[in-house]
């Protein structure tokens, strides 16, 4: 059976066909069906209540289908939630739909079929829905207990990520581990060039809610193993162990680099960007012995030139003489 009380939002210029997923909604037992004409409208009603499930149109003016899912990800980022969306399309073809995606669409319902796939496909949305806001449900529940290990002075307590003393302990561990089992270790500053500039414009409610809008998509862009920390207001920390020296490259690591300065943070204050850098020191056993220290001041004095340069700035250890 249906969850009559599932949140549907119904994104179409088309007041017809409006009409027409609306009546087809109410039958299957939906009570909660929103609508908007324009991407604009609906993006307004997500920010005065969230939707489970957002049923949009691919092609509207002004702004599509994959713009609009984009900007649903970002209040959703900022708001805990995850929106369900589906995509009303006409097109065809494997490298369209494996584009969009990869922008955040979560299903497809073609325009042709739409009469006998709309239902069974709301039906799955719902399904889903249930299992995601019982993992969020879950993620909060363990943040809260990450939390209590501010205890032991570890936990940073604005992100709940590793502060400057657990990222000093992982690095102490990641050393270790390639001088017993070999492979690559990587460490990372990510600084936030802007952060002062910010901070000073905005003040300091909206600086926190930005710091932990970044370490939700610092979260999202690392590795599940990856070791984040929060160094300080305008710094963040990372390690991440690889297999072979040669995978320590600018090139591993372009991805969050574009995904915190292409990519705006929804806040209080509207959308924010973000002017990062990161700098990159990789090591393997040949390398060693290596003080955590060192590797942190070598990330640290090289940051200047990601800023400089708009990439990530990189070296590999030892360094030449």
């Amino acid at each position: 059976m249906p969850n009559p009380h599932l949140s549907i939002l119904v994104v179409d210029d088309a007041k017809f066909s409006s009409a027409m997923i609306g009546r087809a909604l109410t039958q299957a037992g939906y009570q909660d069906v929103r609508y908007a004409n324009s991407a604009a409208e609906a993006l307004k009603l997500l920010e005065s209540r969230p939707a489970s499930v957002l049923l949009a149109d691919w092609l509207m003016p002004e702004m599509d289908g994959l713009e609009l899912t984009a900007r649903v990800r970002q209040i959703d980022e900022m708001a805990d939630h995850y929106t369900y969306v589906i995509l009303l399309t006409g097109k065809d073809g494997e490298n369209v739909l494996s584009e969009a995606f990869d922008r955040g669409v979560d299903d497809f319902i073609s325009k042709a079929s739409m009469n006998e796939q709309l239902v069974p496909r709301i039906y799955a949305a719902d399904r889903l829905c249930n299992t995601l806001q019982r993992l969020l449900q879950e993620k909060r529940l363990l943040m809260q207990n990450i939390a209590s290990l501010e205890q032991r002075n570890l936990v940073d307590p604005l992100t709940g990520l590793g502060n400057p003393r657990y990222l000093r302990q992982k690095l102490v561990d990641s050393l270790r581990q390639v001088d017993a089992r070999g492979g690559a270790l990587c460490y990372l500053t990510i600084g936030l060039h802007n952060a002062g500039e910010l901070r000073q414009q905005y003040g300091e409610r909206f600086y926190n809610e930005l710091l932990h809008g970044i370490a939700r998509r610092l979260q999202q862009l690392v590795r599940p193993l990856d070791v984040l920390a929060r160094l300080d207001d305008n710094h963040f920390g990372l390690i991440t162990l690889l297999e072979d020296l040669h995978e320590c490259s600018p090139s591993s690591f372009k991805r969050l680099h574009e995904g915190l300065n292409l990519k705006a943070f929804k806040t209080s204050e509207g959308f924010i960007t973000l002017k990062a850098g990161i700098s990159l020191i990789g090591l393997d056993s040949k390398a060693l012995p290596v003080e955590p220290e060192r590797l942190m001041e070598l990330a640290a004095d090289l940051l200047p030139e990601s800023y400089a340069s708009g990439r990530v700035a990189a070296q590999r250890l030892p360094l030449p003489t």
